[in-house]
């Protein structure tokens, strides 16, 4: 046999094996929704911007020199890591300088005790004296009287241990200031000092963003004020195209007295996007007017799978096969998407497990969305 039909036959083999094989896997189980016509509220755009909800700078504590940076501008830290160490020789010596006068206090608190047990002892002894002729009162009253200066030297000393304790927890403190840490996870912005400058207590150190603490906000108009309230879900729109959702943290109650606009927070729930989100980035946020916009062809979101360029969606195919389909989606109206091209009326989109679907790929749909509605 000639190669050139060895090799054909071979692969003739393999394409029927190939074949043989995938008529025999088993259908893949998937939920499907149908695309169906609704009555849809009318949304309009509005501009937000991305706000870190923790940013902010780190400022010195106390006056020192800066010994050392052990970050640079656009380092990612964790909360707890050292970012600046201020020179700590002055702190340290004031701490030595402090826990030496707390001991001192402490000894004389030891010897003031040692003095009153003295004074108290004589006075026992002077009242074991009493209806003897040996007996004095005049002394007696004497002693009383040094016993209860004792005592009094007792709690001035005491006081003395007390107030060089506090001496020696503040010196403890501003030395431990002498380590700057990250106050929460973040990138950080920008460095104000560097290596054997002066810093005075409050002045910056450097700047921190924490990145994944990012929120959506927006000057919506008085009028489009109405139709938000806390927790509903909004959709928006990122610079590459993509769509996702947004939900209302907070309408702040300040109204500018120029643009008739209120401040809203939204907390964004975003999904796959090939735009990195940074602080100051500008988001396009659809807010509903709170007018009847009319009837609208929709697919379920969970049906949309976003790939560059395009949104694709597996229907099922006659034969009960994955068909994809190319689509052209509108506005997001609640959990639905309008249609605006690739599909029709009563489709059936497949809106579980169309994640590892292949084209011609054979299916078996489990459920329906809408059968599971029905039922509620």
């Amino acid at each position: 046999m000639r190669p050139a039909a060895l090799i054909a036959g071979l692969t003739g083999l393999v394409l029927i094996v190939l074949a043989t094989a995938a008529a025999a896997q088993a259908p893949e189980p998937v939920v499907v929704d149908e695309v169906r016509m609704i009555e849809a509220e009318e949304a309009a755009p509005v501009l937000g911007r991305f706000v870190s909800r923790q940013q902010g700078e780190v400022a010195a504590r106390i006056s020192a020199p800066v010994e050392r940076y052990f970050v640079e501008v656009g380092d990612r830290v964790s909360e707890g890591d050292l970012l600046v160490i201020l020179d700590s020789g002055i702190m340290e010596a004031q701490l030595n300088q402090a826990r030496s006068r707390f001991l001192e206090a402490q000894a004389r608190v030891d010897t003031a005790q040692a003095e009153r047990a003295l004074a108290a002892q004589e006075l026992s002894r002077l009242q074991r004296l009493q209806g003897s002729a040996a007996f004095s009162q005049a002394r007696y009253e004497d002693q009383r009287q040094a016993v209860e200066v004792a005592a009094a030297n007792v709690a001035v000393e005491e006081a003395t241990v007390a107030r060089a304790q506090a001496d020696l927890t503040l010196a403890e403190l501003e030395l431990s200031y002498t380590a700057l840490r990250a106050p929460y996870d973040g990138v950080v912005l920008q460095r104000f000092s560097e290596a054997g400058a002066y810093v005075t207590t409050g002045a910056p150190l450097l700047s921190l963003i924490a990145e994944s603490a990012l929120e959506i906000e927006a000057d919506v108009p008085f009028a489009q004020i109405a139709g938000l309230e806390a927790d509903a879900r909004v959709a928006i729109q990122l610079p590459d195209g993509t769509r996702h959702n947004a939900q209302v943290r907070a309408i702040i109650p300040s109204e500018n007295p120029l643009t008739r606009t209120r401040a809203v927070r939204f907390v964004p729930e975003l999904g796959e996007t090939q735009v990195q989100i940074a602080s100051g980035q500008s988001v396009t946020l659809f807010l509903p007017t709170g007018q009847n916009g009319g009837t609208a062809l929709t697919v379920h979101k969970d049906a949309v799978i976003p790939q560059t360029g395009a949104n694709v969606v597996f229907v099922v195919g006659e034969g009960d096969i994955a068909q994809p389909r190319n689509i052209e989606i509108g506005r997001s109206l609640g959990n639905r998407f309008e249609v605006l091209d690739g599909l029709a009326e009563g489709d059936l989109a497949v809106v579980r497990g169309n994640e590892r679907l292949r084209p011609g790929q054979a299916i078996s749909v489990e459920r329906r969305m809408d059968e599971d509605r029905s039922g509620q």
